[in-house]
């Protein structure tokens, strides 16, 4: 890639030049030495992997996978896939296009060899970790029966043949004979898809509905594991499943197609999460899907305070505590000191309305304040609540919200008759309590992100956007930079009081400590924070996401509590260098963080023919 004077890369001279495989194989054979492992991982998975059932999943039984032994053949299933759909095709050999197997073509759009190193490499981890806590559990490899080494040899051998497959795209031919982690990172940046035969509309509407319900069952899935080391085997398979995927160039045909058809998608993807209650028969993981909920909302409210205009807010969570006091104090509790009950309509409006009060008194002396100036204030700002709420007991302050002791004892929600504490038979199944408020707090989740993307496509939204990207050039345009971030300010304060007047009830109580800057239990201001990068800055799809791994993974991985936060900063640390635009990023954050050449967005049409895009160089 070739340096222009400036600082900026020039995208059109980008070699085209080839590069050697780590593993020195020809093709069709490194091809076919894929299909084989990834097949011999398969059949390994219906054989016992160990004797005894003390390991969790009964992985004993020939003939019936279960347990670790089902991820592993999803894995194997899928890699066997993509190894199979790129036979005979041109880009199996290092070109741009080609075909493949007839019938299999449309799985590998993108690029026929990347996906299968990259599902490949899932395999590989899923049944490594299989094997090594089984041994580590029960003592020693000898517990081991040979379907294990079955499936762990067939892994293997698939990423032998993954890694002796030619790249998808052209490396940089200063580096024709990359290392291991260099040919890893070229198979992240596979080349656009191509061109998709036209579908009928109702094809392209059961393409929208099949994708949304593979996703409910994942999530699903993920959240009904049993045991933590079913779990952990889950996110290693789904990781490397989903970017797989992703490189493989499914995930953005079905963008494109959501992105046609937007309010189908909407309505799908609201269908799909209706349905997830009904999927699970414990009710603590639908307890976990409430409060997943929430976090996501609050998370989504402050992406328009950070995401959007472009603010550091490092006491949001207060706002939430704001909203989930102000409906604890006017629920009818009998711990409550105002000894009041509103009606549901007027408790959701009272803790809206206290956030978004609390936003415009806070908002209106600090937001002529810049970045890291700013970022402290609101810190403070997050403390002082806590604190606050912690004096108020009668003996530092006034006697309102009873101290550290908190408002227990929360009644549980009637809304037209209904009472969410009960639990109800819907259409032959039974809605607990945790999937009364599930769906309760979707229907919040949809008024947000309702509210979310008409206030990012409105003029205000534009205006967000360019105080974001330059505060001194928007208000030279005209834009009156305080009033707009106020109104950020004071808008996400509401939609976070909003989520706050639903986790009040849903946790029966509401104490300080529930509102820290960190602590090991989210929701708090570093994990809403995280949650917002995580998922990408300025997206919908984004924070919701990405709260939804930053609060299942501590619920499912509680025996890691002690590590909690070490781990979570080793992860940001990684996310950071590897991907700091997010998880889901729109084009300008790809832009900003990437060079093109590594851009996995579709091609800006604006820009000079020939030229897919500029960025800095050296991002």
């Amino acid at each position: 890639m070739t340096k222009t004077t400036d600082t900026t890369v020039d995208t059109t001279k980008v070699s085209t030049a080839p590069a050697t495989p780590i593993v020195p194989l020809p093709p069709a054979a490194a091809r076919a030495l894929a299909v084989a492992g990834s097949a011999v991982a398969l059949v390994g998975t219906f054989l016992a992997w160990t004797w005894t059932k003390e390991f969790p999943g009964n992985l004993t039984v020939t003939g019936y996978p279960g347990g670790l032994q089902v991820l592993t053949l999803v894995g194997s299933l899928l890699t066997l896939l993509f190894a199979v759909s790129g036979w005979g095709s041109p880009r199996s050999s290092g070109a741009e296009s080609g075909g493949g197997v007839k019938g299999l073509r449309w799985l590998t759009p993108g690029g026929t060899n990347s996906p299968v190193l990259l599902s490949a490499l899932g395999v590989l981890g899923t049944t490594g970790y299989a094997l090594g806590a089984i041994s580590y559990e029960l003592g020693g490899l000898v517990n081991l029966e040979p379907g294990a080494y079955v499936s762990g040899a067939g892994a293997l051998l698939a990423l032998i043949g993954a890694l002796g497959l030619p790249v998808d795209q052209p490396y940089d031919p200063s580096d024709p004979h990359p290392h291991l982690w260099g040919r890893i990172r070229h198979a992240l940046t596979a080349p656009e898809p191509a061109r998709a035969k036209e579908l009928p509309s109702w094809a392209e509407i059961l393409v929208i509905a099949a994708g949304f319900g593979v996703g409910l069952y994942v999530f699903a899935y993920g959240i009904g594991t049993e045991y933590s080391e079913l779990f952990i085997g889950f996110l290693i398979v789904t990781g490397f499943g989903f970017t797989a995927v992703t490189r493989a160039g499914l995930l953005k045909r079905l963008s494109a197609l959501t992105a046609k058809h937007r309010n189908v998608a909407m309505a799908a993807a609201f269908v799909a999460a209706i349905c997830f209650p009904f999927t699970q028969t414990n009710d603590q993981y639908a307890l976990i899907g409430a409060n997943i909920l929430i976090f996501a909302t609050v998370a989504l409210g402050l992406n328009v305070v950070v995401g959007l205009a472009g603010l550091l807010d490092l006491g949001y969570v207060a706002f939430l505590g704001v909203g989930a006091y102000a409906a604890a104090l006017v629920s009818g509790s009998p711990q409550s000191t105002i000894g009041v009950q509103f009606p549901f309509w007027a408790a959701v409006l009272t803790g809206a309305l206290a956030s978004l009060v609390f936003g415009v008194v806070i908002g209106a002396p600090t937001l002529r304040l810049r970045g890291d100036y700013l970022a402290i204030v609101t810190l403070g700002f997050g403390e002082i609540f806590r604190i606050t709420m912690n004096n108020l007991n009668g003996n530092s302050g006034p006697d309102v919200t009873n101290g550290s002791n908190g408002i227990p004892n929360i009644p549980d929600l009637e809304i037209f008759g209904f009472n969410l504490g009960l639990s109800h038979s819907v259409l032959g199944h039974e809605l607990t309590r945790s999937g009364n408020y599930y769906l309760l707090m979707l229907l919040f989740t949809a008024i947000v992100v309702l509210v979310f993307r008409r206030s990012a496509e409105s003029r205000i939204g534009r205006a967000w956007v360019a105080i974001r990207e330059d505060e001194t050039a928007a208000t030279a345009m005209g834009i009156n930079g305080f009033r707009l971030k106020l109104l950020a300010f004071a808008l996400g304060a509401c939609l976070a009081g909003l989520a706050g007047t639903v986790q009040a009830h849903v946790s029966y109580s509401v104490t300080p400590e529930q509102y820290q800057f960190a602590g090991s239990v989210p929701p708090n201001s570093a994990f809403l924070l995280a949650a917002v990068i995580l998922g990408g800055m300025g997206t919908i799809s984004g924070p919701l996401i990405g709260a939804a791994l930053l609060y299942l993974i501590p619920a499912k991985l509680q025996f890691m509590a002690e590590y909690q936060l070490l781990l979570f900063g080793v992860a940001l640390m990684l996310l950071m260098r590897f991907r700091p635009e997010g998880l889901v990023a729109d084009r300008r954050k790809q832009l900003e963080f990437h060079e093109t050449g590594q851009l996995d967005v579709p091609e800006d049409k604006s820009l000079p023919e020939g030229a897919t895009g500029v960025a800095k160089a050296g991002a």
